[in-house]
């Protein structure tokens, strides 16, 4: 399971020439499913992701989560985060989990930010999407369980 998450002032997703969903102030999940990736991983993913102390308070120190902020989260699920691209120049998705699993898995990671009182909106599961994002920093980390 892998997450990229930027800290953003905005973010939205549009498919087809449509917005899809936009956030505020916030963060901006990338999200990847892997094989062999359990519930409590999930569980684990979710819990880091609301807790993650990566807004400034009144000192400029990054001492604040999402929630504290009342901020929102924006997660767009992205398979290519589980691209090895040690051989060769084609990248090998072998470690992705199979879209139906991967789905549900994706679906629960944002119940589970939403159970902890986040507005979270989210890309379209498999889509072609376009993703906008303005980065606040940039404040940019890789969580990996």
């Amino acid at each position: 399971m892998k997450a990229v998450v930027q800290r953003v002032k905005n973010a939205s997703v549009t498919i087809d020439g449509s917005l899809y969903s936009k956030i505020g102030a916030g963060m901006l999940i990338l999200f990847c499913v892997e094989k062999d990736d359990t519930q409590d991983m999930l569980e684990w993913m979710a819990n880091k992701v609301a807790s993650l102390r990566c807004f400034e308070d009144d000192n400029c120190k990054m001492n604040k989560s999402v929630k504290d902020i009342n901020g929102e989260i924006l997660v767009v699920s992205q398979f290519t985060l589980a691209a090895d691209c040690k051989k060769g120049t084609r990248p090998s998705f072998d470690n992705a989990e199979a879209p139906a699993k991967a789905n549900s898995m994706y679906e629960c990671f944002v119940k589970l930010l939403a159970q902890q009182g986040i507005t979270v909106k989210t890309g379209k599961f498999a889509a072609m999407m376009d993703v906008s994002l303005v980065n606040d920093g940039p404040v940019t980390f890789v969580l990996t369980k």
